[in-house]
């Protein structure tokens, strides 16, 4: 079932969604912004969903012919738009929301455009939006998934209802994935404590069998940094990324080793760990680095990332980024 009640945190957000539904004022545009697995996908269904369920109440009823249809992707008045090519074009709006949003619902107070991966727009396509946002019909309501929210022109951010995605508790996603998923306990506190806060990361991790062996094989690296040239640290790396696609994974498990550093730092607690049982390496490092040699680390890492996305060189990316680990090495 993809209702409100299904989704693990988000409590705001859905609490906004909903008093906008029971005092009928739902606005015309949406945007749900948060990082891949954060659950704008799901917010939006069960936005969606709730909003033509026919009993009307701020939770889906899960059983009228409207959440059915709902639930087999099947309603005639929920729109995913769609597109072939890397970004999302003007033909794509113009066809897919332009021409086809005077067309009254069919059978629901109101019509609904889901565009996710909304910051695959391109500036063209946006502007093709926005003409359709300044006069939307009274039934229609679009909902922007974003993950990288600046790529948004400002004309279209100001006419949408911005709703941005928090981390959620990692208690909760260990419960979720231990009730749900079946996750052994022990299992589903690594998966939790790694996922920063992103329940479709926990998910991938919690059933994921490569997960502890990427974890070992980053360590690997990450331990022993100090002592290896760029060259070594550069090939290491690189070995292990042959799926470019995981390299976001790989990054995101280096950025919590150097929290766990500053953490270890500033109050010495092995409890307050992530990587806890290699606090020998981690002691070695806290004394050696300092904040700010820990602070441009942690930038690099998350420019790479940004970089990346942008379809920069991988190599370039990546030796970027090691190249300010090797220079903070002492500092």
């Amino acid at each position: 079932m993809q209702g409100f009640g299904q989704i693990i945190g988000h409590e705001s957000i859905i609490q906004h969604l909903q008093n906008a539904i029971s005092s009928h004022k739902v606005s015309h545009a949406y945007i749900l912004h948060g990082e891949e697995g954060m659950g704008k996908k799901l917010l939006a269904t069960a936005f969606a969903k709730t909003l033509l369920c026919e009993e009307g109440g701020i939770l889906s009823c899960d059983r009228c012919k409207s959440c059915m249809q709902t639930e087999t992707s099947n309603h005639p008045d929920i729109m995913w738009v769609t597109h072939e090519k890397a970004s999302i074009g003007v033909d794509d709006i113009r066809l897919q929301v332009n021409a086809d949003i005077q067309v009254k619902p069919y059978n629901s107070p109101y019509k609904i455009y889901i565009i996710d991966d909304a910051d695959k727009l391109t500036e063209q396509a946006q502007n093709a939006l926005l003409k359709t946002m300044e006069e939307p019909p009274e039934y229609a309501i679009i909902l922007l998934l974003v993950s990288n929210i600046s790529i948004i022109l400002p004309t279209i951010l100001s006419r949408s209802v911005q709703l941005n995605l928090k981390p959620v508790d990692k208690q909760a996603i260990k419960e979720f994935l231990m009730e749900e998923h079946h996750i052994p306990d022990y299992m589903a506190d690594m998966a939790a404590t790694f996922s920063g806060g992103n329940v479709g990361k926990a998910i991938k991790y919690a059933s994921s069998e490569e997960f502890e062996k990427m974890k070992g094989d980053v360590l690997h690296i990450l331990k022993y940094i100090d002592d290896m040239e760029l060259y070594e640290v550069i090939s290491g790396l690189k070995s292990l990324t042959t799926n470019k696609a995981s390299i976001e994974d790989y990054i995101d498990l280096m950025i919590l080793w150097y929290r766990d550093v500053v953490m270890y730092k500033a109050t010495m607690d092995p409890d307050l760990l992530l990587y806890r049982e290699e606090l020998t390496f981690i002691n070695k490092q806290a004394n050696i680095r300092s904040y700010v040699g820990v602070e441009k680390i942690i930038s690099a890492m998350e420019k790479a990332k940004i970089r990346l996305k942008a379809n920069v060189n991988f190599d370039i990316a990546i030796e970027l980024m090691l190249l300010t680990i090797k220079e903070n090495c002492n500092g």
